[in-house]
């Protein structure tokens, strides 16, 4: 293989290395619900746990990776804009009244985000996109979906 070869191979799997990081997070919902589409300040609120209930009076419950966790960082950065201890300080506040049915449930993984959610009527989750399954609904931010240019939970 010649050198100019082996540079070339190298100069385009390195300009791929952003596209293989960077990442969309998806808002999911259960599919009996309704919901197909949010603004980013009512998600703010639904994720802070200041929205309870949707318009058809449903409870509202957010399912979330651990805060801590590196597939979060968009998330915390963008919906919650505070340290990843003051979210779970924040979860920990919200679910304090609410045993019988946590305003926001923290997962181990993408698969029992989605599994969560679409087991519970008025949930919904954020999680990778490519972690969606046929038993959850996308929802759209602000009329664009994951993968969309614009689309507000685009990380890398």
């Amino acid at each position: 293989m010649s050198t100019r070869h082996v540079l070339f191979t190298a100069l385009v799997v390195m300009g791929c290395i952003p596209f293989a990081v960077s990442k969309d997070i998806a808002v999911v919902a259960n599919k009996n619900d309704t919901v197909k589409t949010i603004l980013m300040p009512e998600l703010v609120k639904i994720c802070k746990a200041q929205t309870t209930r949707w318009p058809n009076g449903k409870p509202v419950t957010v399912v979330i990776r651990d805060p801590a966790s590196p597939e979060m960082k968009v998330v915390v950065e963008k919906l919650y804009g505070m340290a990843p201890e003051a979210v779970g300080a924040l979860v920990s506040a919200s679910n304090h009244a609410r045993a019988n049915r946590p305003a926001i449930i923290v997962v181990n993984s993408d698969e029992a985000l989605v599994k969560r959610v679409e087991s519970t009527p008025g949930a919904v989750g954020l999680v990778d996109v490519y972690a969606i399954t046929s038993g959850v609904a996308v929802v759209k931010i602000g009329g664009k979906l994951p993968l969309e240019p614009g689309y507000p939970l685009h990380g890398n």
